[in-house]
């Protein structure tokens, strides 16, 4: 199966692309409505998405962002500022706009014809009053008219899709028509681009239809072409009675508007001087210059540089870290096999398949790495909406959004990310009035930072609202159950309750936020991509949020144990150190579930009885410390194997509900090993050390 885009996707590709662009610059002209370029950044994005929806078949949405594109015309040209009316009817109408592409069929026309009714009162006088392709009759006239068309389109129309026949055939359909090819501006043949339109048309059209009708022939082309119609008298010139007995010519003539020469040029612009063997040599000398031209253009499109970037199906991106994979446990299995030996030239190419299995995983994962700014920008909009539905005022401000994450990562925070903000704004920061009196400036604030840590984005939300009240979230924490009254928690303890399902500190419930079901998909959707939250607050300074996770989901370094018979991966970033647990010891803590790691208690786990392991324990056995956030854990095992690059595979639906474990990977001897999931064990492990402490 071929997996070559078809044309109507790359269109919803394009078009997803223009979207944002155009929301970006809505969004900074609120902020900025003196900024030229963020004008013509909008103006374009409409303009583009006119004429590529036009191309390819979406004529609602075309002509829907048409009305759209002459309101900002007038606004580029000083008829009204871009101000947050404007910007929030632009805004609403570029969601109407995504409606008509992504389901047309559902698309509401009276939301449609709304907002343009909105366009239209705003712009008052200013609001454009059709294309400027000279003066229109001030009442249509009754009966047939003959207008005169004029028309030049840019010379880079056909290589955006316009195609001047078609706009010739729908004049046609308007009635009798009769077409002179303008020749006069075509460039030698050997200075002529294939792709590129050079040429003109003079149209006499008589039609019973009204004017709007033939403005409606070039609603898609009028911004880039030199236009003009005109009605005339009822007297045919001399032009329009050679062109009418001959009524093959204006066909024939118009398929050549591709090529020229000299003599060619000047027999058409003879008014009236065709004659019945001149006309014949024109036409056979156009049909050898059409030769020509596609020639040249084959020629052209041979030698023509490649793209400099192109759009990559995710399927096809997916199957080639399927294969990195498959390499890496490869080299793996090579490597393990040479372990005992000692043959170099072996040596040598385990050595090889390593370096290229390196250099290809990079390589693959660099392609799939995209800048978090895509993820950011999507909040700007988010919080001007809540914003006005809230009645708050608030800022956003961005950092870091260059750093880069894993595509697939990116594409799952955007509900968390989303949940985390909304609470900001509603629970967080406090309305004008109240941050007055707390001091603040009346403008609200919220943060987004991205900044790489290792093997790991750490993703900030901060704002400077109210911050977390803790004694609220002991009551309620307790009032649930969740803790016992009077529990010694410390305040990363505390503050982590809000992660907990059905846990709300809000005193009302609102449309946005309150009831106690969103942070919890945070903690779920964090903890299925290997990540960690922390929280920190102050009363009155704000709450801060992050959230550390891992550069890619698909290969990571981990630390290969034995627990048993059985092998386990650890990933190697969650690891903080292992130290040495002999039998000795082991008898020393029998019944007790923590270690003293230089005046530090940590809670540890015997894997061996986790995992109900029948084989006798080594007589050296060791714990490796890892953690989660600030908190830690060590793990009992009896062998600590070694570093080990760990191909990701996931578990079956029939292993969803296993805790202890988030993936698979298979080992060099081709057995597998499980991965063991870091923040289910510190939190099975601080459990056990509450648990003891209590009793």
């Amino acid at each position: 199966m071929s997996e070559t885009p078809q044309p109507s996707q790359i269109f919803l590709e394009e078009a997803a692309d223009l979207l944002v662009q155009l929301e970006e610059a809505l969004l900074g002209l609120e902020q900025a409505p003196d900024d030229r370029e963020l004008l013509d950044a909008a103006f374009r994005a409409l303009h583009t998405l006119k004429g590529s929806g036009s191309m390819f078949g979406f004529e609602a949405m075309a002509k829907f962002t048409h009305h759209l594109e002459n309101a900002f015309e007038q606004v580029r040209k000083g008829a009204r500022p871009p101000d947050s009316a404007l910007v929030g009817i632009a805004l609403a109408a570029q969601d109407h706009i995504r409606a008509l592409i992504e389901n047309p069929a559902e698309a509401d026309a009276a939301e449609g014809d709304r907002l343009l009714a909105q366009v239209a009162e705003l712009m008052g006088a200013a609001a454009p009053a059709g294309p400027t392709i000279g003066a229109a009759a001030a009442a249509d006239p009754v009966g047939p008219v003959i207008w005169r068309i004029r028309f030049r389109l840019s010379e880079d129309a056909m290589l955006r899709g316009t195609n001047p026949l078609l706009l010739l055939d729908e004049l046609r359909g308007l009635g009798p028509c009769t077409v002179v090819t303008q020749v006069d501006r075509l460039p030698a043949l050997e200075d002529m681009d294939p792709c590129g339109c050079y040429v003109g048309w003079d149209v006499l059209l008589t039609t019973e239809q009204p004017r709007a009708a033939i403005d409606d022939v070039f609603i898609f082309v009028q911004d880039d072409a030199t236009l003009t119609i005109e009605q005339v008298p009822p007297e045919p010139n001399k032009l329009g009675d050679i062109l009418a007995n001959r009524g093959e010519v204006g066909r024939d003539v118009t398929e050549a508007a591709a090529s020229r020469q000299p003599k060619l040029g000047s027999l058409l612009l003879e008014d009236g001087a065709l004659t019945e063997d001149q006309l014949r040599s024109a036409l056979a000398e156009q049909k050898h210059l059409r030769n020509e031209v596609q020639t040249a253009k084959a020629v052209a499109q041979a030698t023509a540089p490649s793209a400099s970037s192109i759009r990559v199906p995710a399927e096809r991106l997916d199957s080639l870290m399927d294969q990195v994979g498959e390499l890496v446990i490869a080299q793996a299995r090579l490597k393990q096999l040479i372990a005992a030996g000692d043959i170099a030239q072996i040596k040598s190419i385990a050595e090889d398949i390593e370096r290229l299995s390196n250099g290809l995983r990079d390589t693959t994962m660099g392609v799939r790495m995209v800048p978090i700014g895509s993820l950011f920008g999507r909040f700007r909009r988010l919080i001007r909406d809540l914003s006005q539905e809230l009645g708050k005022d608030v800022q956003l401000s961005m950092s870091g959004e260059e750093t880069e994450l894993d595509k697939t990562v990116i594409e799952r925070l955007n509900d968390p990310l989303v949940h985390i903000v909304r609470n900001s704004l509603d629970h967080g920061i406090e309305d004008a009035e109240a941050r007055r009196q707390a001091g603040k400036p009346p403008q609200g604030h919220v943060h987004l930072s991205a900044v790489h840590s290792g093997a790991q984005v750490r993703i900030t939300i901060k704002d400077d609202g109210r911050g977390l009240d803790r004694d609220r979230i002991r009551a309620k924490a307790e009032e649930q159950g969740l803790v016992a009254a009077g529990t010694k928690l410390s305040d990363t303890e505390l503050l982590q309750l809000i992660f907990h399902p059905g846990l709300s500190t809000a005193k009302t419930v609102t449309s946005v936020s309150g009831r106690g079901v969103g942070m919890d998909v945070v903690k779920r959707t964090i903890d299925s991509l290997r990540g960690s939250i922390e929280v920190a607050s102050s009363a009155g300074g704000g709450t801060e949020i992050t959230l550390s996770l891992p550069l890619t989901l698909a290969i990571i370094d981990g630390l290969l144990v034995r627990v048993g018979q059985g092998r386990y991966v650890l990933p190697l970033s969650a690891v903080e150190e292992c130290v040495e647990l002999s039998a000795e010891q082991d008898r020393q803590h029998s019944g007790r579930s923590f270690l003293n790691i230089r005046d530090d208690l940590v809670p540890f786990l015997r894997l061996r009885e986790l995992f109900a392991s029948k084989l006798p324990a080594d007589q050296y056995q060791k714990v490796v410390i890892v953690s989660t956030g600030d908190r830690r854990v060590g793990l009992v095992v009896d062998q600590v194997i070694g570093d080990h690059q760990t191909v990701i595979k996931s578990l079956s639906k029939l292993h969803a509900d296993v805790g202890s474990f988030s993936g698979a990977t298979i080992l060099g001897d081709g057995t597998v090993a499980l991965i063991l999931d870091v923040a289910h064990l510190v939190t099975v492990g601080q459990a056990a050390e509450q648990r003891r402490q209590a009793s």
